[in-house]
C-alpha cells in the first residue's frame, strides 16, 4: 500500500492520501518554481476572454513590465506574430488560434512593451470543463530572443553585403525574380538601374585596395538618402551596384533620379588624408517594356550601362533595342582598336582657339580622329572609352602628344598646340620625362606646347599630383584646366595648381542667351576669378552670333566653337598658315535654339485609327518635322508613332505640301545620349489585352496594332524609294493603303 497506507484504518488511510496529494502538488510548485527561476521557461494562462490570468512572477519580471496592467490584458495585446520584412510569417496569427480555440505549437511571437526586444516561443492548450465549457488556455513559453538575435544575424550575413551593408547578389538576384514573378500576374512595372562607378581602379590602383574599399563603403552612404525608400539597393561585387524601383516607369522621373546619383557620387571624396574624384555611369531597363523576368531585364539594363559608358561617361542611358546593334559595334571596335594605331588609322585635326577682340587664331586644340578603313571616321566618344578601358589610353595618348608636336614644329606660325592628357597618362610616372623627350625630338618650343587636364586627375596623392605640376612646369609648357564647372571642387584646384588658362565648358554657353537662364552670371563669375589668378580664358563650344556675343560681353578672353570653325586637318591648317590667314570670321546661326537632330528614318503617323508611313526629317524637344502626307491643315491633332512604343501627341503647325512641321503636346525628354525620347511607352500589357502575346516592347510594337486598320483614311501618303519625299515637281508617289 506504500508507506502512507495503514491496514484497517479507513480514517488513516483518507488522511495518507490527503497529504501525499498536498505533497505531490507542493513538489510541482516546487519544480515549476525551479523551472522558471533557472530561466528554461515559464507559464501562462487566459481566461475564456482570452485575458492574461496567469504569467511566471520571473517572467513578469524579466520582461520590466508592469505586473498590475498586465493581468486582465488580451493576450493578443501582450505579443505579436508580426514577422521581419522578407520572412515567412505563419500560416495563421495567434488571434485566429486562439478564436479557434486551437492548439498552439511553438509559436515565435514578439513581447510588446518589453524593456528590449524578446521573442517567446509560445505553445498552450484550450482547457475545458467536464460539461465543454471553455474555460480559457493553458500553456508555457520559452525565451529565444538570443537565438533569434542569432538567426538574424545569419540571414543579414547571407542577405547583405559584408562590406557596404547593402543587399548582396543571391539575395538581391532572388528578389528581384520574385518582384518581377508577382508584377507581371498583377500588370505592374518595375525599373532596374545598373550602376557602374567611373575610375575606380584608378583609386584603388594610387591609393591601395583599403581606400577603394573605405571609397565603396562611401558610396553606398551616398546613395542612401538619394534612394531613400523608392527602391532596394545592391552591390553585386567590385564597383557594381544595382537599384530596384517598384512600380516605375516615367522615364522623365528615372531620367533625373539617374542624374542625381552621377552628381552625389562624383562629388570629391576623403580617403586617408587623400581627396579622390570618381564617376558613375547608369543603366536603366524596365519591366515589362524592355524585360519580363530577371535575366531579360538585367542584361537590358547592363546593355544601357555599357552604352553609358561607351557615351562618354558620367552619363545615364535607357535601354532600347537597337543597343543591341551597339553592343556588336563595340565588340568590332575593340577587335579594331588595336591594329588602327599600326595601320595608321588614327589623325590628328586641329580646332582653332581665338582672341575674342581680334578673331585671330592663337592655338589650335588637338582632337583625335580615327579613320577606319571599312567605317569611315568613328567619333572618339565612342572609342576613348573602350580605349580607356581596354588599357590602349596611354599609349594612345603617347600618340597624340608626338604627332600634334611634331606637326605644330612644321607650321609656319608659332601658334600654341592644346594637347587632352588623360588621367592615367597624366599620373604616369614617366609623363614629365615623356613630355620632354618629346620636346626634345621634336624641336618645339616648350612654350608652344599647352597641356589640357580635367578634374580627374586629381586622384590620388596630391602631393604627388603637385610635383608633377611643377616638372612640367620647369619644361616651359602651358597648362590648361578643362570643362572647368562640371566639377564640385574646382576652386580647390586652383588654390595650388599652376594653371595658366581655364577652358569654361560648354554646357554654360549652350543656352545661356535664353531668357531666366543663370549661365550668363556663371561666366561673369568664372572670367573674374581667372582675370583675379592672371589666368586665360578660353569659351567653348560658342556655336551661334548671340553665344557669341554674350561670351565676348562677359570678358572670354579666347572663344573656341563651331562658330569660327570645326576641327581642320593638319593640310588644312598648314594651308591657312602659309597663307597667313590667321583670322576667322564668325559665321552660324543667329540664335541659339534648342537643338534639332537631324535624322531620315520612317515613323508612324496615326490620325483618327488609321496608321500612315512618314519620313522624321529632324527633332527636338518640342516638335519634329515630318514628310509623307499631302496637304494636312494647320491644326490637325496627330500621334507621331518614333518606334518601341513611343508615341507623341502633336499638332500640326506649319503645312507646305507633304512636309509638316509638328508641336508636341508633351516635350520629349533626353535619353542620357544625344537622343530624346518620351516619358512614357505603350504597355506591354495594354498590347497583350489587345490580342498580342505579352513580350517586350519591339521597334514595330505599336505599328502591329494597326496591320488591318478598319478607318479609312483622311490624307493622301507619299513615298518615295528611299524614304525621302521629293518635290512634286520631280515626281511624287501617290497611293492609298
Amino acid at each position: 500500500m506504500g508507506l502512507f497506507a495503514r491496514a484497517g484504518s479507513g480514517s488513516d488511510d483518507a488522511r495518507n492520501a490527503s497529504f501525499a496529494l498536498r505533497n505531490t502538488t507542493a513538489r510541482k510548485l516546487e519544480l515549476i518554481e525551479t523551472y522558471e527561476s533557472a530561466g528554461l521557461g515559464c507559464f501562462w494562462a487566459t481566461d475564456a476572454e482570452g485575458k492574461i490570468t496567469y504569467l511566471s512572477d520571473a517572467a513578469v519580471a524579466a520582461l520590466g513590465l508592469d505586473g498590475d496592467k498586465l493581468f486582465g490584458m488580451p493576450l493578443v495585446e501582450l505579443v505579436t506574430t508580426d514577422t521581419r520584412e522578407g520572412e515567412d510569417g505563419p500560416e495563421r496569427p495567434l488571434g485566429f488560434l486562439l478564436g479557434a480555440r486551437n492548439k498552439i505549437s511553438r509559436l515565435p511571437v514578439r513581447i510588446v512593451g518589453a524593456r528590449s526586444e524578446s521573442w517567446w516561443e509560445l505553445s498552450g492548450s484550450p482547457r475545458f470543463t467536464a460539461k465543454g465549457v471553455f474555460e480559457g488556455y493553458r500553456g508555457s513559453a520559452k525565451d529565444i530572443t538570443e537565438a533569434r538575435h542569432r538567426q538574424q544575424a545569419a540571414e543579414t550575413l547571407a542577405r547583405c553585403d559584408s562590406l557596404t551593408g547593402l543587399a548582396n547578389r543571391h539575395y538581391f538576384e532572388g528578389l528581384l525574380s520574385r518582384t518581377l514573378d508577382a508584377y507581371r500576374h498583377a500588370k505592374r512595372c518595375c525599373a532596374l538601374m545598373a550602376l557602374d562607378l567611373d575610375r575606380f581602379k584608378q583609386v584603388n590602383d594610387t591609393l591601395g585596395h583599403p581606400a577603394g574599399d573605405d571609397l565603396l563603403k562611401q558610396v553606398a552612404s551616398r546613395l542612401g538618402p538619394v534612394i531613400g525608400k523608392r527602391g532596394t539597393m545592391a552591390r553585386l561585387g567590385g564597383d557594381e551596384f544595382v537599384v530596384m524601383l517598384p512600380d516605375m516607369d516615367d522615364r522623365g522621373e528615372l531620367g533625373e533620379l539617374a542624374q542625381r546619383i552621377i552628381q552625389m557620387i562624383s562629388q570629391p571624396y576623403s580617403l586617408s588624408g587623400s581627396r579622390a574624384i570618381i564617376g558613375c555611369s547608369v543603366g536603366i531597363a524596365t519591366a515589362p517594356y524592355d524585360g519580363l523576368d530577371a535575366e531579360s531585364l538585367t542584361i537590358a539594363a547592363d546593355m544601357a550601362l555599357y552604352a553609358a559608358k561607351g557615351g562618354g561617361r558620367a552619363r545615364y542611358r535607357f535601354f532600347s533595342s537597337d543597343l543591341k546593334d551597339g553592343a556588336q559595334m563595340r565588340r568590332r571596335i575593340e577587335e579594331d582598336l588595336r591594329d588602327a594605331l599600326a595601320a595608321g588609322q588614327l589623325e590628328m585635326h586641329y580646332q582653332p582657339i581665338v582672341a575674342s577682340k581680334t578673331n585671330r587664331v592663337t592655338c589650335m586644340e588637338a582632337l583625335l580622329r580615327w579613320n577606319h578603313a571599312e567605317r569611315g571616321f568613328v567619333p572618339p566618344s565612342i572609342f576613348i572609352p573602350i580605349a580607356e578601358e581596354m588599357g590602349l589610353i596611354r599609349e594612345i595618348g603617347a600618340f597624340v602628344l608626338r604627332r600634334s608636336c611634331e606637326d605644330a614644329a612644321r607650321w609656319p606660325s608659332p601658334l600654341r598646340v592644346a594637347v587632352n592628357v588623360s588621367a592615367a597618362q597624366f599620373t604616369g610616372d614617366d609623363f614629365p620625362p615623356q613630355v620632354a623627350q618629346v620636346l626634345k625630338s621634336t624641336g618645339l618650343d616648350p612654350a608652344r606646347l599647352e597641356l589640357e587636364i580635367t578634374e580627374s586627375v586629381f586622384v590620388g596623392d596630391p602631393d604627388r599630383i603637385q610635383d608633377i605640376f611643377m616638372e612640367l612646369k620647369g619644361l616651359g609648357v602651358r597648362l590648361a584646366l578643362d570643362d572647368f564647372g562640371t566639377g564640385y571642387s574646382s576652386l580647390s584646384y586652383l588654390q595650388r595648381a599652376p594653371f595658366d588658362k581655364i577652358k569654361i565648358d560648354r554646357s554654360f554657353v549652350q543656352g545661356a542667351t535664353d531668357a531666366g537662364n543663370n549661365n550668363p552670371q556663371i561666366l561673369s563669375a568664372i572670367v573674374n576669378l581667372a582675370e583675379a589668378l592672371q589666368m586665360e580664358t578660353v569659351a567653348e563650344g560658342v556655336e551661334t552670333i548671340d553665344e557669341l556675343t554674350l561670351v565676348k560681353e562677359r570678358g572670354a578672353s579666347h572663344i573656341q566653337g563651331h562658330i569660327f570653325s570645326e576641327a581642320l586637318s593638319q593640310n588644312e591648317v598648314m594651308s591657312r598658315l602659309e597663307a597667313e590667314q590667321i583670322e576667322f570670321q564668325p559665321q552660324g546661326p543667329a540664335r541659339f535654339r534648342a537643338e534639332r537632330k537631324t535624322l531620315f528614318r520612317q515613323i508612324g503617323i496615326v490620325h483618327d485609327d488609321y496608321r500612315y508611313k512618314a519620313v522624321l526629317r529632324n527633332l527636338s524637344k518640342t516638335g519634329a518635322m515630318v514628310d509623307g502626307l499631302l496637304n494636312v491643315p494647320v491644326g490637325t491633332q496627330l500621334v507621331l508613332d518614333l518606334g518601341g512604343g513611343q508615341l507623341a501627341v502633336c499638332t500640326v503647325r506649319r503645312s507646305k505640301r507633304a512636309s509638316l512641321g509638328v508641336e508636341f503636346e508633351s516635350p520629349l525628354i533626353s535619353d542620357g545620349a544625344d537622343g530624346l525620347c518620351t516619358r512614357h511607352r505603350v504597355s506591354p500589357y495594354a498590347i497583350a489585352a489587345a490580342g498580342q502575346p505579352l513580350a517586350p516592347l519591339t521597334p514595330d510594337a505599336y505599328a502591329r496594332l494597326h496591320a488591318a486598320p478598319a478607318a479609312t483614311p483622311s490624307f493622301v501618303e507619299v513615298v518615295t524609294k528611299d524614304n525621302r519625299v521629293a518635290d512634286p515637281a520631280l515626281g511624287y508617289e501617290y497611293r492609298y493603303r
